[in-house]
């Protein structure tokens, strides 16, 4: 599912990612874990194409991520990946649902189509009964569902989740790991996550851990 070989960054001075190499496979949990400074959002960022290496290459679903144009990254980002952020950063404006469409708006799906599936993969996570609810009404636990649902909306080839339970309390964070499993066996669904929690870390299929820029 991806493939990424010499990745280097630098920010500045200072260099970040010193030539990491990893491969990860369809359907495969994958946690990345190391001391703050490590380097693990950095990567990724750039394994998700929200940011660009300095130096190596990328693939993902067997495209050359440095073969497509902004325009065309920013599609193949939209039809691929799927993201999950400590913080959901859901649109307060808007619904349970509206939010979950946004992915499929930007896809230029029809609104019925995309409230179809939004409907579906809220009922999937257990929120048939907060559809019309803003995020001001849910609780912590549902807002990072409702993300969960947003990041799944487009049928991504792999979810990118950056501390995706830091925001939670540990029953809500435990539910939300249980959750990330049970979609991977569902949907072979595959999912890297950048986390400091050892639980989460401990049931993944492989655990890297990053060391100065490098995985060790």
């Amino acid at each position: 599912m991806i493939k990424a070989k010499n990745i280097n960054k630098s920010y500045g001075n200072l260099q970040v990612l010193k030539g990491v190499n990893l491969e990860i496979n369809k359907g495969e949990v994958v946690s990345i874990v190391g001391k703050s400074g490590a380097g693990k959002s950095t990567l990724l960022h750039i394994l998700g194409t929200l940011d660009q290496s300095d130096k190596g290459n990328l693939w993902i679903n067997k495209q050359s991520i440095s073969d497509l144009n902004p325009k065309e990254l920013a599609a193949f980002r939209n039809n691929n990946i799927g993201f999950i952020f400590q913080f959901h950063h859901l649109l307060p404006e808007f619904n349970a649902v509206e939010n979950v469409c946004m992915p499929a708006f930007i896809q230029k799906q029809s609104t019925i189509q995309a409230e179809k599936r939004a409907k579906e993969l809220l009922d999937y996570l257990g929120l048939s009964h907060r559809l019309d609810h803003k995020p001001t009404e849910l609780s912590g636990g549902e807002q990072q569902r409702v993300a969960v649902a947003r990041a799944l909306m487009n049928k991504p080839a792999v979810v990118f989740a950056d501390e995706p339970s830091g925001n939670l309390d540990s029953t809500t964070s435990k539910e939300l790991h249980q959750l990330l499993f049970k979609l991977r066996d569902d949907f072979q669904q595959t999912f890297i996550i950048v986390t400091h929690n050892n639980e989460l870390a401990e049931m993944s299929d492989r655990c890297l851990v990053m060391e100065d820029g490098q995985i060790i």
